[in-house]
């Protein structure tokens, strides 16, 4: 670098000399003057290109800055690099910073048994472009849960997060927009129209049914095809009807339903200063769709917006019947607002991501039943079915907040999990009969809206417990032992409360290999495809502790990862994205085999070794005081068809979990809860995914 006879001022030259003398700036032409070599202003956009009309096409070249330095400036830089080269290295400072954060947790805050095992001091992330902000990673996403367990079966503690790639494109959305959609014929609409009500009408309430129907009959008459917000409501329940009945993607290489749904994305991006209901239907089932293209992040940001347009007129608050007088339109205002609440609620819960509202702020009725009966027949679905999800997802909420969240708690992480646990029996118990399961013995058949609402509930009670599950599969394996090198039993507790994760895991499974079987398992759907997955893992790790089972567990495995298989080359892309992370953790289920017996083939996919695997965890751990599953009836846990959704709050083990008192929980093994770095299930040496 050329040294200069007025060199700018450097950190090592003396401040109190006089600063040199500006040089005037020179002015540098835009792209389009200095193509056409004509002088240009400087400006942007500059004044030719300004009275050009091409002021939005108005570049500059981005140009390297030429500075001048000192050369004693440049020498003592160079100096200070060579210093810090030949500086010996520190343990403390050249620690991965999640150790460097335990250690430290472990000198300050002694009682971790007030935290969640699974959740660090710092967030985690994945990066998926390197000009983009990276992705937040929540702990309660399948996915992270995914990359922890093959993080456990390999013992390879920076296995990377595996990428989510399948999803539809921004890219791809935005060509399908271009292309003309007709309206189908008045006949096909209604069909659709039809599905869509029948299949996730039921299931959420996101517009008043006799309404739609006549709202769409109105716009066949009047041949009123432009109008943007019906255009776009329609639009959007014809995707749906779509996704719904058609069983593969063959003909069209694409999700069906999302040339109707790219075509209704078009029509709101202009988003109103006066929110209306339409408007904020439309986002509802728009956020609905997004699953079925696995864009799930889409869907809550969607959600996020149907959230503020309803705070904007006050959806949250009990409005008098003097100011809507229609009891069809006030009902329906209250129910399109818990239909926001419970997207918020179950779509955050799925990704990790804290409520956008507290319950606090909520002061507006629950969903009734108008008069007359017939009335709100026409309208409405079932208000019973209404009240029980919307206490779920409050449930669903709760979970998120008390058990992934980071806020420091005064109770213990066994006594926020009791408090969920209890508020999970209570839903059980207060279920009305017509919304409970038929049993296999009395051959009626369970609609797959009722389903739909227990694999949610099954969910939940997975997500509260499966970090205990994690970590007594951890203690039992000795995995890692303690600092004095003893190996720890495992409390009732966490067996307990591992045995209801299993439970509700297997619960899930058998319902939706029925619906398999069946026929009635939605292709394209996102939440039966989740369940699948989530259930999947937590019968891989059941068939490592519970002995008697294993066998089974696995083949339950297996059906599950074909079933994915097959919903994959059927074009469901979250089916795609699960198989392969399941792939991934069979896999590393096969490194840990061969590791705990080398007898045996790491290559075997029949499930041979299965059963070793697991008695050699039991008896290693010699002094479990109790055994794992105990409390249960053997038959039925055994038995698929054996299960029910109450049955895991009805064993003796979970009853005095659930009687403990507060002072009880607080004394259990705190070391079961440690957070330290010998012995931390989650506390490894990677505190962010930065691929």
């Amino acid at each position: 670098m050329m040294a200069d006879k007025r060199p700018l001022s450097s950190p090592s030259e003396d401040p109190s000399s006089p600063p040199a003398a500006k040089r005037p700036r020179k002015k540098v032409a835009c792209q389009r003057c200095h193509a056409q070599k004509i002088k240009c202003s400087g400006e942007r956009p500059c004044a030719k290109c300004a009275q050009a009309g091409f002021g939005n096409d108005c570049q500059y070249q981005a140009r390297d800055r030429k500075i001048t330095v000192s050369q004693s400036y440049i020498d003592q830089l160079l100096a200070e690099n060579e210093r810090l080269r030949d500086r010996p290295p520190s343990p403390a400072r050249d620690a991965p910073p999640e150790i460097e954060h335990t250690s430290r947790r472990d000198h300050t805050d002694p009682d971790q048994s007030r935290r969640n095992p699974i959740i660090g001091d710092q967030a985690w992330f994945q990066r998926y472009d390197p000009i983009a902000p990276p992705i937040y990673v929540g702990e309660a996403a399948c996915t992270a849960f995914a990359t922890r367990l093959r993080r456990f079966l390999t013992g390879n503690t920076v296995a990377a997060h595996i990428s989510r790639t399948e999803y539809m494109s921004e890219a791809a959305l935005s060509e399908l927009s271009t292309v003309d959609v007709p309206w189908p014929s008045f006949t096909h609409a209604t069909l659709l129209l039809k599905v869509a009500f029948h299949q996730a009408g039921r299931v959420y309430h996101m517009m008043c049914r006799k309404s739609t129907f006549e709202a769409l009959k109105d716009t066949y008459e009047t041949r009123n095809f432009d109008a943007p917000v019906n255009k776009c409501k329609f639009f959007t329940l014809f995707a749906l009807g779509e996704v719904y009945s058609i069983r593969s993607n063959s003909s069209t290489g694409q999700v069906p339903g999302v040339n109707y749904y790219a075509k209704s994305l078009a029509l709101i991006q202009i988003l109103p200063e006066r929110p209306t209901i339409t408007h904020i239907e439309n986002l509802l089932l728009l956020s609905l769709f997004s699953y079925s293209l696995n864009r799930r992040h889409h869907a809550f940001l969607l959600i996020g917006s149907a959230m503020r347009h309803a705070l904007v007129i006050g959806m949250n608050h009990n409005i008098g019947a003097s100011q809507v007088v229609d009891p069809v339109e006030r009902e329906h205002r209250v129910r399109i607002w818990w239909t926001i609440y419970i997207f918020d609620r179950m779509w955050g819960s799925k990704m990790g991501i804290p409520n956008s509202i507290l319950d606090e702020d909520v002061h507006l009725d629950m969903p009734t039943t108008i008069s007359p009966k017939e009335l709100h027949d026409e309208q409405f679905p079932d208000t019973d079915y209404a009240t029980a999800s919307v206490n779920l997802a409050r449930i669903a909420g709760e979970v998120i907040t008390k058990t992934y969240s980071r806020k420091k708690y005064k109770e213990t992480f066994l006594q926020r999990v009791q408090q969920l646990l209890k508020s999970l029996k209570a839903w059980v118990e207060t279920l009305p009969e017509h919304l409970r399961l038929n049993s296999e013995e009395s051959g009626l058949i369970n609609p797959k809206y009722i389903v739909s609402l227990h694999l949610s509930f099954n969910q939940i009670v997975i997500l509260t417990t499966r970090p205990m599950l994690l970590r007594v599969l951890t203690q039992m394996s000795n995995h890692v032992p303690d600092r004095q090198g003893s190996k720890d039993g495992v409390s009732q507790a966490a067996l307990t409360l591992a045995e209801a994760c299993i439970h509700a895991a297997k619960h899930s499974h058998s319902l939706i290999i029925h619906q398999w079987t069946s026929g009635s398992l939605p292709i394209f759907g996102y939440f039966n495809v989740q369940y699948l997955f989530s259930s999947a893992m937590v019968l891989l790790m059941s068939s490592l502790i519970a002995t008697e089972s294993a066998t089974s567990d696995m083949e339950a495995f297996e059906t599950a990862a074909q079933i994915l298989r097959c919903m994959s080359g059927d074009g469901n892309l979250t089916a795609a994205e699960f198989s392969k992370n399941l792939e991934e953790v069979k896999r590393s289920f096969e490194i840990y085999k061969a590791r705990r017996n080398p007898d045996h083939s790491s290559g075997d996919a029949s499930g041979a070794g299965v059963v070793d695997s697991a008695l050699s965890l039991t008896a290693e751990n010699g002094d479990i005081s109790t055994a794992f599953g105990s409390g249960m009836n053997a038959s039925m846990r055994n038995a698929p068809g054996g299960f029910t959704t109450e049955m895991a709050f009805l064993e003796p083990t979970m009853q005095n979990f659930l009687a403990q008192s507060d002072f009880d929980l607080g004394l259990l093994n705190p070391s079961e809860m440690s957070g330290d770095a010998s012995s931390a299930l989650y506390f490894w040496n990677t505190p962010q995914w930065t691929e």
